[in-house]
C-alpha cells in the first residue's frame, strides 16, 4: 500500500466563517443546489453531519473532525465507486483562514491510500484539483450573488 499526498489552495473573496458555514456546515443542502450537475443529493445516514459525510454514483464519507472555532474539517471517503477498487480510502483535511483582503484562503490536503502497487496518474490529480477549485468558485459566485444566504 502506498500513500499519495496532494495539497491545494483556493483563494476566495468570501470571509472565512461564511465560506466554512456554506461549504462544511450547510454543504449537504447548499452544494446540490449550486452544482446539481455534479452532486445530485446528499443523504445523512447517521448523525447530524458532525464527526461520522461527486462525480460518482455513490460515495460514503466519514467525518473525522469538525472544529467550528478553528475552521477545520477532516473527513474520509470510506466506501463507494470513488475508490475505484484501487484505493483503500481517501482522506481530506481542510483549513480555512483569513486572507489579507478580508476573504479566505482554503487549504486542502488530500491523501490517497492505494491498494497494492496502484499509482495515481498526474492527469487524475489535475482533474480532481480542477473540480475542487470549480466547486469553491461556484460556491463563491453563489454567495456573492446571494449575500444573505
Amino acid at each position: 500500500m502506498g500513500v499519495f499526498t496532494y495539497e491545494m489552495e483556493v483563494v476566495t473573496k468570501i470571509p472565512p466563517t461564511k465560506i466554512f458555514k456554506a461549504f462544511v456546515l450547510e454543504g449537504d443542502s447548499l452544494i446540490p443546489k449550486i452544482v446539481p450537475q455534479a452532486i445530485k443529493n446528499v443523504e445523512l445516514i447517521q448523525g447530524d453531519g458532525g464527526p461520522g459525510r461527486s462525480q460518482f454514483d455513490y460515495v460514503k464519507h466519514k467525518v473525522e473532525a469538525l472544529d467550528k472555532e478553528n475552521l477545520t474539517y477532516s473527513y474520509s471517503v470510506i466506501e463507494g465507486d470513488a475508490l475505484m477498487k484501487s484505493l483503500e480510502k481517501i482522506t481530506y483535511e481542510i483549513k480555512i483562514s483569513s486572507s489579507p483582503d478580508g476573504g479566505s484562503i482554503c487549504k486542502s490536503i488530500s491523501k490517497y491510500y492505494t491498494v497494492g502497487d496502484f499509482e495515481i496518474k498526474e492527469e487524475q490529480i489535475k482533474a480532481g484539483k480542477e473540480k475542487s477549485s470549480g466547486l469553491f468558485k461556484a460556491l463563491e459566485a453563489y454567495l456573492l450573488a446571494n449575500p444573505d444566504a
